[in-house]
């Protein structure tokens, strides 16, 4: 059986040097306000992760109030994400992600991003997709004071 699951995730900037999505550092000349290294792009991963598993939210397991996940590296809430997907026997069948940003450009990156991501789930580069598009200058991104990453995942369940 196949299982959609939706992710989403929108932060400031703040003052800083660098950004980090999909657990790659990007020079940039802002910084992402969280609690943890703010990894939006994992974040919204992890969401659909966890909801094609039917498995609730990030916030249901890495809470931003609890500080053994202050500053922590998002690739490690992505591994226990899947982790507990796969303990359902869930396996992903493919991620479409879409970043919504004015600035840094994302181009140049995702390819490395892709084969980050590939790396950390065992899974094929082909089967991820990495999008980007800007707001046009419209609100709060186009005013370029965030940041936001939509992503989707398709699961299938291998009991099925």
């Amino acid at each position: 059986m196949l299982k959609i699951g939706y992710g989403i995730d929108t932060h400031a900037f703040m003052e800083g040097d660098n950004i980090v999505l999909n657990g790659i550092k990007i020079k940039h000349n802002k910084a992402i306000k969280a609690h943890s290294d703010g990894d939006v792009a994992i974040h919204s991963l992890c969401d659909a992760i966890l909801g094609a598993s039917a498995l609730g939210d990030i916030g249901d397991y890495f809470k931003d109030t609890d500080d053994k996940y202050k500053n922590i590296d998002s690739t490690i809430l992505l591994k226990k994400s899947y982790q507990m997907a796969q303990q359902k026997n869930y396996k992903i069948n493919n991620i479409d992600m879409t970043i919504i940003t004015e600035t840094p450009k994302i181009s140049e990156h995702k390819n490395k991003m892709k084969e980050n991501l590939s790396a950390i789930l065992k899974i094929d580069i082909d089967d991820i997709n990495i999008k980007a598009t800007t707001c046009e200058k419209l609100g709060f991104i186009g005013g370029k004071k965030g940041i936001s990453v939509h992503c989707v995942v398709l699961m299938e369940d291998k009991k099925c």
